[in-house]
């Protein structure tokens, strides 16, 4: 029942504060916001507090895919309703409403197992820094996808009502690039403590998940570089980031189905 009221408050936060971005609805938009930031809010809160009761039963953390990406979801709704403080973000923050509210459905379906793997709390801060950096990169990602749609738009001549729900170019890159140099600050320190505190690779089947999560570090520290100190912009950098974020979802949920699903094996 609190997936289904999650998804419906997201849905509806979502909603309004894409319709306060056009402006058809202008005469309506503090309704609108007031709606939106307070569905989103007790949305996020019923969210944490559900979740929290999933990854941590008797015995300490457990994490699933179900309840992975509802973390992911949790976060994607955070970062949405702090962008939305910036008028011009709020059509993002209602993509970004719209895919938590996705996330969380799955835990519906499938719940965690009762106890906890009984990890240390290194490895815990492991796991939970590592989410973190997926959290953010999955917000650039979204951003991202902004930017190719903006991109394209313009470079079509389409101008509509609906580019009041996008952010200047300018600033919709700015954004990724600041996305992009923090999650790769969370990836490398996530993989560096996953070589301090794992103890071993292959009893726990980490190996693949180790080499693509090094291979999507070194994109991004790549692409974080070339912004630096080459001034990439445009297609080929949001392209390059794409490329990274696509290896990291392989890294992570990729191994965890296999492991989980096929294998029906923990990879703890």
């Amino acid at each position: 029942m609190s997936q289904i009221t999650i998804l419906l408050l997201y849905l509806l936060a979502a909603g309004a504060f894409a319709m306060s971005r056009l402006p058809r609805f202008e005469p309506r938009t503090s309704v609108l916001l007031t709606a939106a930031f307070g569905c989103s809010l007790v949305g996020i809160v019923i969210h944490a507090t559900t979740l929290h009761a999933e990854m941590y039963p008797p015995g300490g953390l457990n994490l699933s895919i179900a309840s992975s990406l509802s973390l992911l979801g949790l976060q994607l709704a955070l970062i949405g309703l702090i962008g939305a403080a910036q008028p011009v973000l709020r059509g993002m923050t209602a993509g970004m409403l719209a895919l938590a509210a996705l996330a969380s459905v799955p835990l519906a379906f499938f719940r965690p197992p009762a106890t906890g793997l009984g990890l240390t709390w290194q490895l815990q801060a492991h796991i939970l820094v590592a989410m973190f950096a997926y959290g953010l990169l999955s917000v650039g990602a979204l951003v991202a996808v902004y930017a190719l749609v903006q991109d394209h738009r313009l470079r079509s001549g389409r101008f509509s009502a609906i580019n009041h729900l996008f952010a200047p170019l300018e600033t919709t890159e700015k954004l990724l690039f600041g996305i992009a140099a923090a999650g790769f600050a969370g990836l490398l320190i996530a993989v560096s403590s996953g070589f301090m505190f794992v103890e071993d690779l292959f009893a726990q089947h980490l190996v693949h998940k180790t080499l693509l999560s090094l291979l999507a570090l070194l994109l991004f520290g790549i692409l974080v570089a070339g912004r630096l100190f080459a001034g990439w912009r445009g297609r080929r950098a949001v392209y390059l980031y794409l490329w990274g974020f696509a290896i990291l979802c392989l890294a992570y949920f990729g191994t965890r189905f296999v492991l989980e699903i096929l294998l029906h094996r923990s990879w703890g």
